[in-house]
């Protein structure tokens, strides 16, 4: 076991060099009905009935799409319950009674190299939909709709940046599943027909990236290669990993592929290599737990479905007991925050960050300019709290909240402990209302 760990240059550093923990499989297991982009759904299975492992069981309606929703493990459905989801939100979950047996849906054929060789890049939408492939960095956004287009690729951005503290599950996906992740970037090159790939990791991973280097560099694959970013937050957001890795900038309003560019999230290409090479929908991830609030900060490879509350017995428990406790689903700077540990890990949930409460009192804000100054996306993150305050809609329009990526920033910075984070995402609010 290792000691206890407080700060967040210790944490990430020393996480990072950690296996992940294979846990065994919990006796229930618990998939959402919906979640933070569809908000209804269609249940197709009952109590008592028997389903598989990778079996469409459900499909949530997104408005402009549909989401499959596929069972984590086979064995019974044993009913319903209410448990909080990654978005802070409580949501309907399925329950299945595990029967430990992990046999997969019949129906999934593996594909040959031959077969994959020849899909098209609408053959790799329909495959990455009927999946129900979403962005596993955290985005959740569904993958499928980056291949709905006839523009020229001509390069692929793999996103490895990681560049929110205390995460480090994709470091480890990295290190353990290199041969898939390296598959699913050739199966990316094939979809769009492009010979060039670039994975961006930050300069500080030296160690990953020799390792990445030198695989590469006995691959027969000549079009896949390390691109090393800079060591700052946000440098995972894909406007400044763009800028990094290619010195283009992507004005507002507009999307990477107008510029002949595609990015995915590295966990997502390793769940691309197994939806394409085996038609299998994604059922495990990695994930970091970790924070003062735990006595031991851990990664783990764990099954899509399973309660936190697993998750934090094998972490040793609460550190500190008697304190309470703040749980952050994500990085503690985007992440959504929850009022307890009755939640269920699904797809997108990249990591668990429980801390010891430490009250902040809001003060006044003092006009010091560290929120303008620390904004990636250079908005007057102060003017617009005030008009928020005001509840003025036309100067809330005029300050473009929308461009807001929420990087949390502002809120980080303020000495006065101001929620200002909250405040624009008010205002966004109001900027879509006619």
């Amino acid at each position: 076991m290792i000691a206890p760990v407080t700060t967040i240059a210790d944490t990430k550093g020393l996480l990072g060099t950690l296996p992940s923990l294979r846990l065994d499989v919990p006796d229930y297991i618990y998939t959402a009905t919906d979640n933070a982009r569809c908000s209804k759904s269609e249940i197709f299975v009952k109590e008592g009935d028997h389903v598989y492992m990778g079996q469409l069981i459900g499909m949530r309606d997104g408005g402009f799409f549909k989401q499959p929703i596929h069972s984590s493990v086979s064995g019974i459905v044993d009913g319903f319950e209410e448990h909080y989801h990654r978005s802070g939100k409580k949501v309907k979950f399925v329950r299945v009674k595990n029967d430990h047996k992990d046999e997969w849906d019949p129906s999934l054929k593996p594909r040959s190299d031959e077969e994959i060789a020849k899909l098209s890049r609408a053959d790799f939408s329909k495959i990455l939909e009927d999946c129900a492939m979403v962005g596993l960095g955290g985005s959740s956004f569904p993958t499928y709709v980056k291949f709905n287009n006839d523009k020229k690729i001509e390069v692929i951005l793999i996103n490895a940046i990681e560049c929110e503290p205390y995460i480090t599950a994709d470091v480890r996906l990295m290190e353990e599943e290199l041969e898939k992740t390296i598959e699913g970037m050739k199966y990316l090159m094939i979809a769009f027909d492009c010979k060039k790939v670039l994975i961006c990791v930050k300069k500080k991973h030296k160690s990953l990236i020799k390792m990445y280097q030198e695989f590469l560099r006995r691959d027969e694959n000549k079009g896949i290669s390390v691109c090393p970013v800079g060591n700052f937050y946000p440098q995972g957001w894909e406007i400044a990993m763009i800028k990094s890795a290619l010195g283009i900038d992507i004005p507002s309003g507009h999307l990477p592929s107008e510029f002949g560019i595609a990015n995915f999230n590295v966990s997502t290409v390793w769940g691309i290599y197994e939806a394409v090479k085996y038609n299998r929908p994604v059922v495990e991830r990695f994930i970091s737990v970790t924070g003062d609030g735990i006595r031991y900060p851990s990664n783990f490879r764990v099954r899509i479905g399973t309660p936190l509350k697993v998750l934090l017995d094998k972490c040793g428990g609460y550190a500190d007991p008697e304190k309470d406790k703040v749980f952050i689903l994500g990085g503690p700077m985007m992440g959504a925050s929850l009022p307890s540990d009755d939640c269920i890990i699904t797809k997108t949930v990249t990591s668990v960050l429980v801390f010891n409460h430490v009250a902040a009192e809001e003060g006044p804000c003092i006009r010091c300019g560290s929120c303008v100054y620390s904004c990636p996306t250079h908005l007057e993150p102060k003017q617009i709290m005030d008009a928020v305050k005001a509840f003025d809609k036309e100067r809330i329009k005029a300050l473009n909240p929308l461009r807001c990526i929420e990087c949390g920033l502002c809120t980080y910075v303020c000495t006065s402990h101001i929620r200002v984070t909250d405040y624009i995402r008010r205002a966004k609010m109001f900027a879509k209302t006619k």
